[in-house]
């Protein structure tokens, strides 16, 4: 499919890796609606890409809605979805002080990272399969954001993996699912990415995890991870694939 002229919808497009691929989408020529909770980031974003701003929570059904209705008002039907909403966790089974983990912390992250694009993405699903087909055949494309933790998570991340292992593991039925449909579906896990939130940390523990990727040695850049959400748009053949992105990194137990 061509991005250019194309209604694209990105999650999480206010910051990070969401933000890079909605400023590469645009880029290519494409209708972007920023999908973002953080209302003030997503219209700054939008605003710089000559986009639309679509508050809103993914775990809530009328809040999406709402979102994809507001932002087919303004660019049209979308055939684009780009899910990289998500959030991270660390808590260990048995805490310091021998205590349960919460349980309340594996639901929020299970809730965000895999029923929330679950929820954006069958919305989504349902307003393009009535779409006409373009003249490659397609009618749509949408992508999801797992981790290379789906596969190698680390000591603590048992929400977080099971979030993202789950992402991946949905990837081939939903492909297959909306085969009928002509809408694609992939997903990318990417490794050690350089933003915002790795930013925080002190610059000794950013090199300390660059120096732990084969090659190349050096963080991801969020625009090499948008140069791969592009790619999957506009290769017609990728569908139902799981790609990691990730300098060859395997992920140590801690």
């Amino acid at each position: 499919m061509q991005i250019q002229g194309q209604a694209a919808l990105v999650t999480g497009g206010a910051s990070g890796l969401g933000e890079a691929t909605a400023r590469a989408l645009a880029a290519q020529g494409a209708k972007v609606a920023v999908l973002d909770r953080n209302a003030e980031l997503a219209e700054k974003v939008a605003s710089e890409i000559g986009g639309v701003a679509c508050p809103c929570d993914i775990t809530d059904a009328g809040s999406v809605q709402a979102a994809i209705d507001k932002a087919a008002a303004d660019h049209g039907p979308a055939r684009i979805l780009m899910n990289v909403a998500g959030i991270g966790s660390a808590k260990r089974v048995v805490q310091r002080d021998g205590s349960a983990a919460p349980l309340e912390d594996f639901v929020r992250v299970v809730n965000i990272n895999l029923i929330g694009t679950y929820n954006v993405s069958r919305l989504f699903a349902a307003a393009c399969s009535k779409l006409d087909v373009l003249e490659n055949g397609e009618r749509g494309v949408m992508m999801f954001t797992a981790s290379v933790a789906a596969f190698d998570g680390q000591v603590g991340q048992q929400a977080y993996s099971a979030s993202k292992a789950g992402l991946a593991g949905m990837t081939l039925p939903m492909a297959r699912d909306l085969a009928q449909h002509a809408i694609r579906v992939c997903t990318v896990a990417p490794g050690l990415f350089a933003t915002p939130l790795m930013k925080e940390l002190p610059e000794a523990v950013q090199q300390s995890l660059a120096a732990s990727i084969p090659f190349p040695q050096r963080l991801g850049k969020p625009e090499e991870f948008a140069e791969l959400a592009c790619h999957i748009v506009t290769n017609g053949h990728l569908n139902g694939e799981v790609i990691r992105l990730d300098g060859a990194l395997r992920m140590a137990p801690r």
